[in-house]
């Protein structure tokens, strides 16, 4: 053999030998155990900040008599319902135009008892005395007495009575409350759950101890966000509730969950089967009927080709808001699901002549972000620049946001365009709950505010990175779709709105009649935290409060679009009930109109959710920096006087 030829043999075996070592070295290198490392966040592409206007947030929880503190029964086991709570509902109970506040408790576990032995009430409601301040009217009101371990809540007339009813949902159940007229004069709460055909799926075990509690293996109902819709537009409100997963103290506590450093963790929702979201509908305002099944918002997968495969339930529902992407004038839904597909539940007409749904979240390009689920919770839904509407998703931490556009509306179709709008980066390291569109400087562009917050008390031990109080984050519209958010800081909004909390739902209200939003934040066995904007950038701005006839369109008049026209622009808003996550914000619209010298609005255009006759009323010469309320029918808009 020459000398030539020995030469490659050798480098031909060497070369094997390199590469087979190598393949060992990586197959070791992967099988290996490797001990939890922080996250590697993505940095935001460079860019030059945008100037943001300068809004001021102030904390006046305790100067506005808020005295509230979420407990969420921990006391050792880790269960997952005590980490995802509490939501809050803004709602105008007693018809006076000042907004007021429900605030959602959980409660100890069976055996257990409150802290100190002190018992708390597991509702809160606060009743704005237009001066600034709120009265605790929890007691008078009829909601001190009620047990539930609460999760989120939503309000709309569903009587048609022209009185706000309350819809909770909870670990054990759901509970639905009437608004009445109660013998003092003063409105009450009236629960009319069982009366009016609600059914839980898995009640709360109260009369367990302790120890039975843990090994009670029964799955309890574990009902998340809920809203209110007319979905087919008869007029009376239906209610469309959020269900996470299929859970049982038994079955959390068999599932080993431990961090370094730690011992037990809090379970993921991977670790769970899924559960079933409920639709029920109104029938005339005295009853309801569940039509999940025929309605098809139920939505399983089966596993495996055999005929005999389990079916199993899909959803681990979070968050859902009503939309209408194809504009057909018929609601349509967007289901915010944990860690798995999201749903897209289309109204279409039934074979029988009654209204149903269709999933289409995969076909609609609405189930994945990245083509993979992550880890969603609040949801809402807006028209972030003139004639385009999408959605938000709030999610995981190391997940960015989902900003869902719509980019063809008669499909319809949607596309996440968090990443070309700037969103995905500075939203990615955070985990996210609450999340809504709002124009806190009256510029008359949806801004974007997000409520932040870990699930687990000790995640700093296993990421350094992360804490478990995260601040908010505040998203200014800039107008320009290419670079559509920018991010406030502390120097344009103040400290106060970015304080660190463990944070839930949140919610938007004009709780002092100024006619700027202000935020109420809500916290995991935190307190509440009520901001109010002290904006004076001199922005002019319309305020609605919108009312059905109660007879062909519910009286709350979820589901109205109003179309306002001024100065040659147009903008467009929308009455929404359940949003964000376990929350809802006030019904009543507030636009804003930027530096424009706006003194009169020309035309608002109203399309109310009637079936009987689709004919948008109009009103025209409106003057600005004012609140009206406008009724279904009615000519005149009525001036709502106490709004300055």
């Amino acid at each position: 053999m020459s000398g030539s030829r020995i030469v490659l043999v050798v480098a031909c075996l060497a070369l094997t030998i390199v590469g087979v070592v190598s393949a060992v070295v990586w197959r070791w290198m992967r099988a290996k155990p490797t001990s939890p490392q922080a996250p590697q966040i993505e940095p935001p592409r460079p860019r030059s900040a945008i100037p943001v206007p300068n809004v001021t947030f102030r904390d006046v929880t305790e100067a506005a008599g808020l005295h509230f503190q979420h407990y969420n029964g921990a006391f050792g086991l880790k269960l997952l319902p005590e980490t995802m709570g509490p939501g809050v509902c803004i709602l105008d109970y007693d018809n006076d135009g000042w907004q007021d506040v429900l605030l959602i408790n959980g409660c100890p576990w069976p055996g257990q008892d409150w802290p100190q032995g002190r018992r708390q009430e597991c509702l809160k409601l606060y009743r704005n005395q237009g001066n600034g301040r709120f009265q605790d009217v929890t007691a008078v009101t009829g909601l001190a007495d009620v047990s539930l371990y609460g999760m989120g809540a939503c309000a709309g007339d569903f009587d048609n009575d022209g009185f706000l009813d309350l819809f909770v949902t909870g670990v054990g159940g759901c509970r639905l409350f009437r608004n009445v007229q109660g013998p003092d004069g003063h409105r009450r709460f009236l629960d009319v759950t069982e009366a009016t055909g609600i059914r839980t799926t898995g009640r709360w075990p109260a009369e367990l101890s302790t120890a039975a509690f843990e090994k009670s293996a029964t799955p309890i109902e574990f009902a998340t966000s809920a809203t209110f819709v007319d979905y087919d537009r008869d007029g009376w409100l239906d209610l469309f509730v959020c269900r996470y997963v299929t859970w049982s103290p038994a079955i959390d506590l068999a599932i080993d969950s431990t961090l370094t450093g730690i011992g037990r963790a809090y379970l993921q929702p991977q670790q769970f089967e899924g559960a079933q979201c409920a639709l029920y509908r109104n029938l005339g305002g005295q009853r309801f009927e569940d039509v999940s099944d025929s309605a098809g918002v139920t939505v399983y997968e089966q596993e495996g080709t055999d005929a005999t495969a389990r079916r199993r339930a899909v959803a681990k529902a979070l968050g859902v808001v009503v939309c209408d992407p194809d504009e057909d004038g018929w609601p349509d839904l967007l289901v915010a699901n944990d860690t798995v597909r999201n749903f897209f539940f289309h109204n279409v007409a039934g074979s029988s002549g009654q209204r149903r749904f269709e999933e289409k979240g995969q076909m609609a390009g609405a189930a994945y972000a990245e083509a993979r689920a992550r880890g969603a919770m609040g949801i809402d839904w807006g028209e972030y620049l003139p004639g385009k509407w999408g959605a938000v998703i709030a999610n995981f931490a190391n997940e960015p946001i989902t900003f869902l556009t719509v980019a063809d509306r008669k499909r319809p179709r949607f596309i996440d365009r968090a990443l070309a709008v700037g969103l995905a980066g500075p939203s990615r390291f955070w985990l996210k709950f609450g999340i809504f569109f709002w124009d806190y400087d009256l510029d008359g562009r949806l801004d974007l505010l997000v409520c932040n917050g870990h699930l687990e008390p000790e995640i700093g031990k296993v990421q350094s990175q992360q804490t478990y109080a995260q601040p908010a984050q505040l998203f200014w519209n800039t107008g320009d779709e290419q670079r559509l958010w920018e991010p406030v800081t502390e120097q344009a909004a103040g400290t106060d709105l970015f304080r660190p909390l463990v944070g839930r739902g949140c919610a938007y209200l004009d709780y002092d009649g100024d006619g700027d939003l202000d935020v109420i934040l809500v916290a995991n066995n935190g307190p509440a935290r009520l901001l109010r904007n002290e904006q004076n950038l001199n922005h002019r701005w319309l305020r609605l409060t919108l009312e059905g006839n109660g007879r062909s369109c519910n009286r709350s008049a979820i589901g109205a679009v109003v179309t306002l026209e001024a100065a040659g622009q147009i903008w467009q808003r929308e009455v929404q009930s359940g949003r964000s996550y376990l929350s809802q914000c006030e019904l009543p619209l507030t636009f804003g109109f930027g530096p424009l010298p706006i003194e009169t609005v020309d035309r608002v255009v109203v399309r109310w959710p009637d079936a009987l006759d689709r004919t948008p009323q109009v009103w025209t010469n409106l003057k600005t920096n004012t609140a009206y309320r406008l009724r279904q029918g009615q000519a005149s808009a009525e001036t709502i006087e106490h709004h300055r």
